[in-house]
């Protein structure tokens, strides 16, 4: 067995969360430089161009790239030979406690915005510490833990949608609905986007992975050669709805769209869509 000191992670969490919400992914930036090259309404690549320059004065001034600061989604991978040794005079703690306070630690270091409220509809009371993250955890081999961070803002997941398809729905269904899902987003998401999508599963299985969908590196492909033509597919039409980046037109509405997919009940075909803005901002680490 491996022990991991709870302050270990707790300052993991911590330069993670502030780092999310200061630097945007290299292969974010990259498919930005490239979505400028490829942009034919000169307005498009002007406001791409300011995409990068914000990033660029985000990184080296140390603010956040967005006001919204986002809700701290947490993927913990957690070896079944990893346990958290509590510090001196601690009591027992878990990862989840270390998590908790490296978000809380990074919101008030880093001076970013604290957006959870305690009670979501009789008292939205802010918490004032962005606490508690949404964490998802996954029990792996080995005697490591991997923390990745997504700091996802509520104007575009606002727009996430899911729907339960008739298990006898064809291909262009699907995409025509993904598309629409994607349409009606339009600017208050803030494009261009990175889309998400999660095929099979059930209810809650579908939602979550469109959102783990969002972690992989903008320049790659599904492994399964149906699957990786779908999200060209959807790529292609969701460019050619003109909505462009900040809505204001053009021919980069999304960055890129991934699909991940898990086996389903044979009743049932659940769909789910989760939209990223162009602010991508997540950030892992292996202790």
């Amino acid at each position: 067995m491996r022990y991991i000191k709870f302050a270990k992670i707790v300052k993991t969490i911590e330069s993670l969360c502030i780092a999310a919400n200061y630097e945007l992914p290299e292969d974010v930036l990259n498919a930005l430089e490239k979505a400028v090259q490829r942009e034919s309404d000169p307005q498009a690549a002007k406001i791409l161009k300011q995409l990068i320059e914000n990033a660029r004065i985000a990184s080296e001034e140390k603010i956040p790239l967005c006001q919204d600061t986002g809700l701290a989604v947490v993927f913990a991978e957690q070896g079944a030979e990893v346990a958290i040794k509590p510090g001196d005079g601690e009591d027992e703690v878990t990862s989840s406690d270390a998590i908790n306070a490296g978000v809380k630690a990074a919101y008030e270091k880093g001076f970013l915005r604290k957006s959870v409220v305690a009670d979501p509809l009789n008292n939205r009371v802010n918490i004032g510490t962005n606490t508690p993250a949404i964490i998802h955890y996954n029990i792996v081999p080995g005697d490591r833990l991997k923390l990745t961070i997504m700091v996802k803002g509520g104007g575009c997941e606002n727009k996430s949608r899911f729907r339960m398809f008739r298990p006898t729905a064809e291909k262009n269904e699907v995409i025509d609905w993904i598309v629409e899902i994607v349409a009606k987003a339009g600017a208050d998401a803030c494009p261009p986007f990175v889309v998400g999508v999660g095929i099979g599963g059930d209810f809650e299985l579908s939602c979550l992975l469109s959102k783990k969908a969002l972690l992989r590196n903008l320049s790659s492909r599904h492994i399964n050669e149906f699957y990786a033509e779908l999200e060209v597919d959807l790529l292609s039409r969701i460019n050619a709805l003109g909505l462009g980046p900040q809505g204001f037109g053009g021919d980069t509405t999304a960055l890129a769209v991934f699909v991940e997919i898990k086996p389903c009940h044979i009743a049932s075909l659940p769909v789910a869509v989760n939209i990223e803005c162009h602010s991508h901002r997540h950030k892992t680490a292996v202790i």
